[in-house]
């Protein structure tokens, strides 16, 4: 503030102090200005997507061979996953240190080098300037100063870990080590649905006319499933009176959801009295759709497992689903769906989980309206000013718990934001 004078607005509240963000220290209570504050995402650029955390890049599968790539995202940051000549995975900025061009603009390929469509500057699988064109000049005139060093201008590394066959980047070199960053429990439950290497079955990419964090925090919350999913409580797919729980790591980013389908033994009599849409005049034509196999021996049909600040690991039923959530600036975001199975299904387990890809997925029987209520709470924002949203379902602490009519895992994720965007 200078002379008196209001300073230049931040977002609509016109915020410039992030520690006046929060009203307290809880977290039971969050600013409604956190989804729609373009300094609050500048802040989140530097600080999640380009600190010490690791975000999910896709699955190694999908880059077998040397010199096959593909183009991602860590965080709305444009990158190259690439495994090298040597085999080694390696990942760089996905722009050009010429003039900022995008380098690569196919999403898979194969290539021994990236050429700049627009100047033609070239670079190795190591993100080295290997290539100037006309460097030297024409016929001795022009070309670059003497000043110019190739080395000099290199594409800005990012730091790969692999687990379980998911690639994970992470652009800081102090982020902890991947199993450390995790926890056990969530490493556990990773390699629990990864448990050999993944074949992928297809792709689905989503917008989402929302802030990225919205999405983060519904796939976080148990509460909303059974309520808003129609097709859950209709055919007991996912009912908070099942058998089931909540995993919260350490560090309140990560979680796992979880439940098993349990018809002789679930008390329905809470869904009956709220009148929750439990029962409804709706068939299917194709039951099978509910077949299920216990590929995993451990009785659980549904397991939601995300990885702070963008990755999302599904089960359900045997639909297998790697989900990236990639920011497009402060109201919009993709969800990339990656589907997959096993080299060694049987044919019956193949079909089944292509027939289980209409479960979730930009227009699922399950997930479409989670693309809806998202717009929903961004189309209600203005003149939200300093208010704030409630997360109080099963107290005000985040922990692991048996039950999953809870928010703990919401309060988790604002956890490990609030820590690192010290807010």
């Amino acid at each position: 503030m200078a002379g008196g004078q209001p300073g230049p607005p931040c977002g609509e509240r016109g915020m410039t102090d992030m520690k006046d963000i929060w009203l307290d220290d809880g977290l039971t209570q969050v600013p409604f200005a956190v989804y729609d504050d373009q300094d609050i995402y500048a802040r989140e650029r530097e600080r999640l997507f380009q600190g010490p955390t690791w975000n999910i890049l896709g699955l190694e599968c999908e880059v077998p061979e040397p010199s096959d790539y593909k183009t991602t995202y860590l965080g709305d940051i444009p990158v190259v996953l690439v495994r090298g000549k040597d085999g080694v995975l390696k990942a760089f900025e996905n722009r050009c240190a010429h003039r900022g061009a995008l380098l690569c603009l196919e999403r898979f390929g194969n290539a021994k080098a990236f050429t700049c469509v627009y100047h033609a500057w070239s670079y190795n699988h190591d993100g080295e300037l290997i290539g100037v064109a006309f460097q030297n000049g024409i016929q001795g005139e022009g070309g670059m100063g003497e000043g110019f060093r190739r080395e000099d201008h290199g594409l800005r590394q990012v730091k790969i870990a692999v687990l379980a066959g998911l690639v994970f980047g992470s652009f800081d070199e102090a982020v902890p080590p991947l199993e450390d960053y995790l926890g056990p429990d969530i490493v556990a439950r990773i390699h629990r649905v990864l448990p050999r290497p993944p074949k992928i079955l297809g792709y689905f990419t989503q917008t989402l006319r929302n802030n990225w964090k919205l999405y983060a925090e519904n796939v976080r919350d148990p509460y909303h499933a059974s309520i808003l999913h129609l097709f859950f409580t209709t055919f007991r797919v996912n009912r908070l009176s099942q058998k089931g729980g909540i995993i919260v790591s350490e560090n309140g980013g990560h979680h796992v959801s979880y439940s098993m389908l349990d018809p002789g033994t679930a008390d329905d009599s809470d869904y009956d009295a709220a009148k929750l849409r439990a029962d409804s005049e709706f068939g299917l034509k194709e039951p099978r759709l509910l077949d299920g196999r216990d590929e995993f021996n451990d009785g659980i049909t549904l397991q939601i497992l995300s990885v702070f600040p963008n990755l999302v690991l599904q089960q359900v039923r045997n639909s297998l689903v790697v989900r990236q959530i990639v920011p497009q600036g402060v109201d919009q975001a993709d969800v990339v769906w990656t589907t997959y199975g096993f080299d060694d299904d049987d044919e019956e387990l193949m079909d089944l989980r292509l027939m289980q890809s209409n479960f979730v997925g930009p227009a699922g029987y399950i997930s479409m309206e989670d693309g809806a209520v998202g717009n929903f709470i961004q189309r209600a924002l203005p003149g939200t000013k300093g208010e704030t949203s409630v997360v109080m379902m099963g107290g005000e602490d985040v922990a692991s718990m048996a039950s999953r009519a809870t928010e703990t895992s919401i309060r988790g994720f604002w956890k490990a934001y609030r820590n690192l965007m010290a807010i």
